[in-house]
């Protein structure tokens, strides 16, 4: 939502889907329970204006534009090209199914990404 329009000004897809993500790491952060979160949500989603938005939050700390909404230490985008042509070079030299190597490629990142968000 941009802080320099007003109460009134209307709320776009983009400004409710913020609202929402924000909405959702106060879930997870264990600050509402799961009827309080869901009665919530569906607030978001009928509000109109940003004036609308505000009862939904106002007990709720607020998240300043610094703070990110998850810990990204670590995360770094995986190149996605070389890792395919390596997998499908192995799968030829190795004559194993290609995946084979897929699912073990994946398990591999999936365990690295895991481990960056601790």
């Amino acid at each position: 939502m941009n802080p320099q329009s007003g109460p009134s000004t209307r709320l776009s897809d983009a400004d409710r889907d913020r609202a929402a993500a924000e909405l959702v790491d106060h879930y997870a952060a264990g600050r509402l329970d799961a009827e309080e979160h869901a009665e919530r949500l569906d607030a978001i989603w009928t509000a109109r204006t940003r004036a609308d938005l505000e009862p939904i939050f106002e007990d709720l700390p607020r998240r300043t534009p610094e703070q990110p909404s998850r810990d990204r230490r670590g995360w770094r985008p995986v190149p996605f090209v070389p890792i395919v042509a390596l997998l499908i070079v192995l799968s030829v030299v190795t004559h194993l199914p290609f995946w084979i190597l897929i699912f073990f490629v994946g398990c591999g990142l999936f365990a690295r990404r895991a481990n960056a968000w601790r």
